[in-house]
Order: structure tokens, then C-alpha cells, then sequence
């Protein structure tokens, strides 16, 4: 794991909360887009060499919406960027993490990505990223 990619914020509305992370970061997103597969609108901010990702659901069965009903808005996760992503995946079952899915997917902001049980890493989900080449 090379540094964190992103720190994963579940909202219930993205567009009230695009127009409060705005004026706390003084800039708009710089991106937008719908995850279909995961059930998610996303947005992104830079703040300095950081990145926040929002996440909005857009279906009941969205992870998002079952985080919310659940724990409220919040940090959802910390992803962190990584060189190659399946022999990441292979490193860490070897360590005894539980690897949520074993073939990375498709996410945000070109990335392959890929889940850790928040059972096995004190209750935060942690992604693995791989940017899209």
C-alpha cells in the first residue's frame, strides 16, 4: 500500500453535500459519476494532495444505504492506492485478511478496486485501488 487514495464519506444527498464540502474546501468537485454496479453516485474533492470521495445511494440495496440505515452519515472507508492490485489481494489472504471480493471490480475514478472486512481491521472497511491503465 503505497499511501491513501481516498477517505470514503456515505451521505445521504449528494447535492447538499457537494454545496457543504465546497464551501469547506473553497472549490467544487471535480468529478461526478453514477457507480451502477455498486449502486452509488459519487463525487470527488482534492483538498491539497488529499482526495474525499462522497457517496450517495441510489437504490435501497446500495452498501451506502445499509451503511446509513445503520451507522448514519459518515466515514464509510479509507482506500489506499496500491501497485497491483491482485498480488495485493494475494499478500493480504496470506496475512489472514478477508478479502470481501477476490476479483477486483470496476469502481470510481478509474480504479479497479477491491474490498477488506472491517471484522478484520478494526471496523474499517478498507479498499485496495489500482488505477485503470
Amino acid at each position: 500500500m503505497r499511501k491513501i487514495e481516498h477517505i470514503g464519506i456515505a451521505v445521504k444527498n449528494l447535492e447538499t453535500s457537494n454545496l457543504l464540502f465546497e464551501k469547506l474546501f473553497g472549490n467544487p468537485p471535480y468529478k461526478e459519476e453514477e457507480v451502477a454496479s455498486e449502486g452509488v453516485k459519487t463525487s470527488f474533492f482534492m483538498n491539497g494532495p488529499n482526495k474525499i470521495e462522497l457517496l450517495e445511494a441510489t437504490n435501497e440495496y446500495s452498501p451506502i444505504a445499509k451503511f446509513i440505515e445503520k451507522k448514519g452519515e459518515g466515514i464509510h472507508h479509507i482506500a489506499f492506492d496500491v501497485e497491483n492490485i491482485i498480488s495485493e489481494i494475494e499478500r493480504l489472504k496470506k496475512e489472514g485478511f478477508t478479502v470481501l471480493n477476490e476479483i477486483p471490480k470496476k469502481g470510481a475514478d478509474n480504479k479497479l478496486v477491491a474490498f477488506l472486512h472491517p471484522k478484520g481491521t478494526n471496523g474499517v472497511l478498507i479498499e485496495l485501488c489500482q488505477e485503470i491503465q
